[in-house]
């Protein structure tokens, strides 16, 4: 029986997405699905929503949950990883501590400053893990969901070059299917393919019948002013080609929008928006647990989300072929971005697994912001396996958004009250409490 391990089960709305997805293939085998968090009440939310899924959608599924990482690793075929180390108390610290700066940040989980201190709190993770799996199931696929996405897929392929990583987002598939929607265009039939980063690749392809959709896209932000004052529609009209995440996401990755009060408000902005977010998530998750426990029916899709990781998993189990997108360390598969680094391309899947497809060179002026992008990760890394707090600060002043708002000494001084902030989730060679394992 296929094993699958979901690590941070306790997302108890994911966990209830991927489920769905998965259970929609009809032609899949009974699976076993063994759940892992760290927070019992969590782990059981999400045994009860996995068996309730499974009865809903009249499929067979054996389900085991576990504190134990090592029980849930043994002789898996996949591993999903869904971890928030942390959780939201560290999000809270990860916005609000550099507001007080002056620092304006909308999700803050991918680059920058946030993004920078919620991967140096996974590395550590992901290192214990890897070592698991090494031991426990090495030939299981890897797919993390767990966000940096850039600075954690290169983390993998530091500390673990011999295991099948492949890092997963949506946000290529769910921008192709907006921008189709908008421009009042069928998805099915389309034609698409991005590159560069996570959150940051570039539609170098999105076609029907052989013809580009961007003239309608054109003539769709000519006819509304109102889309002008969108951050992703500026980005595209300076770069050429539409970036693949939102705008609320897009913003704090560059120095050109979260700068000043007018710039906020001219692109509809709201900083700070995903402390709301995380609010919300906890509150869903207690009305999960609410309904399990009086015996009612959860909120379930009308239709599958199209996740990635349901897709990878049906493909290695029946031989399906299909192509997605991947975030992998770039091996001669973007000529402009730095080798070794963390980049997002289209992908084949089939039995035998991932097979990412080299794309050459993407448009220079996109190769250019993901540099700057790729630079935030890489001092990220390099700060971890060298342990120089420098790096830590230097990362952050890489950042566009950081260095567009805050003085080098105030980036130092934030720097300073966050690896305080987060010390019992640090590794020790950062100043924290937490051991880290390399190989």
């Amino acid at each position: 029986m296929p094993r699958i391990a979901f690590l941070g089960a306790g997302s108890a709305v994911f966990t209830r997405q991927l489920l769905v997805d998965l259970l929609g293939y009809e032609d899949l085998p009974t699976l076993e699905i063994a759940l892992h968090d760290i927070d019992p009440e969590r782990l059981e939310i999400a045994r009860g929503t996995a068996e309730h899924v499974a009865k809903r959608m009249g499929r067979s599924l054996d389900v085991v949950a576990t504190l134990d990482r090592r029980e849930a690793l043994t002789g898996a075929d996949a591993v999903v990883i869904m971890i928030q180390v942390g959780g939201v108390e560290a999000t809270h610290v990860d916005l609000e501590v550099p507001a007080r700066y002056g620092l304006r940040q909308t999700i803050g989980d991918t680059t920058g400053v946030g993004g920078v201190f919620r991967g140096l709190r996974t590395f550590p993770v992901i290192s214990q893990i890897a070592q698991d799996v090494r031991e426990l199931c090495p030939d299981a696929w890897v797919l993390n969901y767990t966000n940096p996405m850039a600075m954690n897929v290169w983390w993998w392929s530091v500390v673990a070059p011999d295991l099948k990583v492949v890092g997963l987002c949506h946000s290529v598939f769910w921008t192709v299917h907006g921008l189709n929607e908008l421009i009042g265009v069928p998805f099915e039939g389309t034609t698409y393919q991005a590159a560069g980063v996570n959150h940051q690749a570039w539609l170098t392809e999105w076609s029907r019948d052989g013809e580009s959709l961007y003239p309608l896209l054109d003539a769709k932000i000519a006819a509304d002013p109102e889309l002008r004052r969108r951050v992703r529609v500026e980005m595209y009209e300076r770069i050429g080609y539409y970036p693949t995440e939102t705008s609320e996401h897009s913003s704090e990755y560059l120095s050109w929008f979260l700068r000043s009060d007018e710039q906020i408000d001219r692109y509809r902005l709201e900083p700070l928006v995903y402390l709301q977010i995380s609010d919300e998530n906890v509150a869903e998750v207690a009305e999960t647990r609410r309904r399990l426990a009086a015996g009612e029916d959860l909120d379930l899709p009308d239709e599958p989300a199209a996740e990635y990781a349901p897709q990878i998993i049906h493909s290695l189990l029946t031989g399906t072929e299909r192509w997605i997108h991947v975030n992998v360390p770039n091996h001669g598969l973007v000529d402009n971005l730095p080798q070794g680094a963390a980049v997002e391309v289209p992908a084949l899947v089939d039995r035998d697994g991932v097979h990412p497809k080299a794309v050459g060179a993407i448009p220079t002026a996109g190769a250019a912001l993901n540099r700057t992008y790729l630079s935030v990760a890489e001092l990220a890394v390099e700060a971890t396996l060298t342990g120089d707090p420098r790096k830590v600060r230097q990362a952050v002043l890489a950042d566009p958004n950081a260095s567009s708002t805050l003085t080098p000494q105030q980036i130092w001084d934030l720097c300073d009250e966050l690896l305080v902030a987060h010390r019992s989730v640090l590794p020790r060679s950062l100043g924290g409490d937490v051991d880290l394992v390399l190989r």
